[in-house]
């Protein structure tokens, strides 16, 4: 069987594509979308993912500041921080770079930015509102699963979606986005975790094998049903003297040798990760629209 390699960089350039119109309509009514990214620290990992934030707006003409603090910046300095953006008019989204140093209430701080400007889509406030199906900001890395599938033209409805991970950041939204009763949705879902015995007697069942669990290779061929669509959300850096900077990215699916028994994979990297960005900028420009739709009716 030829797998189809799915790719983010198509996926995430057909969305980044179709924002532009929508930020020229924005424009047009004197709004320049604006997001505002706070980083805590110098983690390599998250330094690029802020760089690449920064140049997707540039690309885009949306308003961006990155603003960075010491590792050793404390808790009230950065809820004032946070306070002081939610009341900035050039900025729709806010968005705090996760992980922060231990020593900060990471909790605090995403309740802390307000909901109408949180297009991480992790308040708990959002989080609820996805739970029941209305109208938010999805968390970005499952709403770029969701895009995937959508683009594609996998068929989601009935079919039984198993995730591997059940983080805050992807498990456990992407569970509650693919059972919603709605078009690209509508799955049986079954969750696994660290908890759960054999993991691989649920992955073998299923039809769409969603892995967010946050270890290189951990899902073999032995784990994965035969024709199963397989969406490796994970990007873990392995150390490989090889390699010039000293590390190689790779997934949670062991790629090369699943890759044979699935009708559809996405590769990492090139796969979702892209797709985490282009759903942030999605969701900033969301941010801008509305807030234009509550002026006119003030």
């Amino acid at each position: 069987m030829e797998a189809k390699i799915l790719s983010g960089k198509e996926v995430a350039d057909s969305v980044l594509e179709g924002l532009k119109g929508r930020i020229a309509r924005c424009k047009e009514q004197g709004v320049t979308p604006g997001l505002a990214v706070v980083l805590v620290g110098d983690d390599p990992a998250s330094q690029v993912y802020v760089r690449n934030k920064s140049l997707a707006c540039e690309s885009l003409g949306i308003l961006s500041e990155t603003i960075l603090l010491p590792a050793d910046t404390d808790q009230e300095t950065l809820n004032a921080l946070v306070d002081a953006l939610n009341t900035d008019t050039r900025f729709h989204g806010v968005l705090v770079q996760m992980p922060l140093p231990k020593h900060l209430n990471e909790l605090e701080v995403i309740r802390r930015i307000l909901p109408e400007k949180d297009v991480d889509g992790f308040h708990p406030e959002n989080i609820g509102r996805l739970i029941i199906g209305e109208n938010t900001f999805l968390p970005c890395t499952p709403a770029g699963v969701m895009e995937m599938l959508r683009y594609y033209n996998i068929e989601t409805s009935g079919k039984h979606v198993v995730v591997v991970g059940r983080s805050n950041i992807v498990g456990k939204p992407m569970v509650n986005l693919m059972y919603q009763r709605l078009p690209g949705a509508n799955a049986t879902v079954t969750v696994c975790h660290t908890g759960t015995p054999d993991i691989r007697a649920f992955t073998e069942k299923a039809d769409i094998l969603i892995v967010a669990a946050g270890v290189p290779g951990m899902i073999g061929e032995d784990m994965v049903k035969e024709g199963a669509i397989v969406i490796d959300v994970g990007v873990n850096r392995v150390e490989d003297p090889a390699r010039k900077k000293g590390f190689r990215l790779t997934g949670d699916v062991d790629f090369e040798k699943v890759k044979g028994k699935t009708s559809a994979i996405t590769p990492v990297p090139g796969g979702v990760g892209l797709m985490t960005i282009a759903m942030l900028m999605q969701n900033t420009v969301k941010a801008a629209e509305e807030q234009l739709n509550r002026k006119k009716w003030q």
